[in-house]
């Protein structure tokens, strides 16, 4: 990989620019990391209001599989990469043939599909140190079957469908092998993995950053929160989980990414488990080919962010460790925030959030408030835990967010 340094120009007069399939918040802060830095930026998106395309140099508004337009963002685009793992694995195939993509269609393809994702866990599990947990893979009625009769140890567990699932979409809670059934059929008996219910005491998340020259950086582990399947909290600053967990995960995360070969930001998601359980307190359960929300933080409490380190990956440049400065609490804002007790809609109260001290709020552009919708998230952050988690519980009290016990 030739480095594509920010603000050159090439033979032709064409400025450096950087391209990304999909128009999203994640898209959007990567065209701003991007800016920032001098680059000029293309969204490839159908969607004409989209957050990414609205603050883009080019914003080509076609199908993320429209030949048209992955024609035009390669020839627009030095380097191109995704802001989510459901884009066609094909169109970054194609694209791979005329410039650099990162990450590659073939770990896209991965991340896609539960079954390959925990296939590939299995088979680094050595390297890695830690294994995902105990699940089953039904694709037909037989599978199905032999699950009931052989496999009750998974039993109560979580039915999700292999492809497509996310925020808590594609799953069922499973109680009984009847439960297993009707689940089964509710999913549209497609694809699906059976996973084992763990007793878990916390989530957490690692994001690592690995370029096309082998070299990786990471951030520490942030622990998580969720609420009905949605990110709600994230919890980054020392001591947020047990020091010899969070290397553990830190450690695994970039022996995943080895293993992969990855190139761009990766997050990697544990279940962190009682105490004396088989798998040693951490199991690996997701992974996401791109920045993740749980990450958000770091665009204000660390000296690079998460999105930095994607244009520098996807760019070939060097890859400075990221250091954190603050310890930091991110909040989700969804859609709800703007609804009061009633349903009707209503303006959150931003004047006395941001009159709290270390609050930074981002809002995505996106101009229909939905619930369940991310429509931004608020990141505190302050000289110390215990004043980060004081402001933390008062800026969720005035927004109405859920999850206030647990921060």
């Amino acid at each position: 990989m030739t480095p594509i340094f920010p603000g050159s120009v090439d033979a032709a007069g064409q400025r450096a620019t950087l391209g990304v399939l999909g128009g999203g918040q994640l898209g959007r802060m990567f065209v701003h990391a991007a800016q920032r830095l001098g680059y000029f930026t293309a969204v490839l998106e159908p969607d004409p209001q989209s957050p990414a395309g609205l603050v883009s140099h080019h914003h080509i508004q076609t199908g993320y599989d429209d030949p048209s337009g992955l024609a035009q963002l390669s020839q627009l685009c030095q380097a191109i990469t995704t802001e989510f793992e459901n884009v066609p694995a094909q169109a970054l195939q194609t694209l791979a043939l005329t410039r650099p993509v990162a990450p590659s269609a073939a770990v896209v393809g991965i991340a896609q599909n539960r079954i390959a994702e925990k296939a590939h866990f299995s088979a680094c599990a050595d390297l890695s140190g830690v294994s995902c947990g105990p699940y089953a893979v039904i694709e037909t009625l037989t599978q199905l079957r032999a699950v009931q009769n052989e496999r009750a140890d998974l039993l109560p567990g979580i039915l999700k469908t292999a492809r497509m699932g996310y925020d808590g979409k594609g799953q069922v809670r499973v109680k009984n092998t009847d439960d297993l059934t009707a689940a089964w059929a509710e999913l549209g008996s497609v694809a699906c993995v059976l996973e084992k219910m763990l007793p878990l005491t916390a989530e957490c998340s690692v994001l690592v950053a690995r370029g096309w020259d082998g070299q990786v950086v990471s951030f520490a582990p942030q622990r998580n929160v969720h609420v009905d399947g949605i990110l709600a909290v994230t919890h980054a600053y020392e001591g947020n989980m047990p020091p010899a967990l969070a290397t553990r995960a830190r450690d695994a995360a970039v022996s995943i990414a080895q293993h992969l070969g990855y190139v761009g930001v990766l997050c990697i998601e544990f279940f962190v488990v009682a105490d004396g359980s088989e798998h040693g307190g951490l199991v690996v359960n997701e992974m996401a080919p791109r920045p993740h929300n749980s990450g958000h933080y770091t665009l204000d409490a660390c000296d690079a962010s998460q999105f930095d380190l994607q244009v520098h990956t996807m760019a070939g440049l060097p890859l400075p460790q990221p250091r954190q400065h603050s310890p930091a609490i991110m909040l989700n804002l969804l859609g709800d925030v703007w609804f009061g007790a009633d349903g009707q809609r209503r303006e959150p109260d931003w004047y006395s959030v941001l009159s709290l001290p270390g609050t930074h709020l981002h809002l995505y552009g996106k101009l229909d408030a939905r619930a369940g919708r991310k429509m931004g998230h608020l990141t505190i952050t302050g000289p110390d835990i215990l004043s980060v988690k004081t402001v933390a519980q008062r800026a969720a009290g005035l927004l109405g967010l859920p999850g206030l016990d647990a921060i």
